[in-house]
């Protein structure tokens, strides 16, 4: 019974990662180009570098939403199947 609670608990992170993963890749990516870009053009603009990583994450939570929703419906689905086993 703890094993499986423990193994539900890190099955939880892991999906918590996987589904952070892609947005903060894609504002770390982002961020890091417009920093190079301000390096070399010398341009301290504070809304040039939040603008641009804000609408990275947008686009990329839209077009992650079908596969986030499908791994959290999996996972939700995996948990209520659990649920008998655990209370006998």
């Amino acid at each position: 019974m703890e094993a499986k609670l423990i193994g539900l608990g890190v099955e939880t992170f892991k999906l918590a990662l996987y589904l952070s993963l892609p947005m903060l890749l894609g504002g770390l990516i982002a961020g890091l180009l417009i920093s190079i870009f301000q390096a070399t053009t010398q341009i301290n603009e504070m809304t040039l570098s939040f603008v641009p990583k804000i609408l990275v994450v947008v686009v990329i939570i839209i077009f992650a939403m079908p596969w986030m929703m499908n791994m959290m419906i999996e996972f939700t689905q995996k948990i209520l199947n659990m649920i008998p086993g655990f209370l006998f």
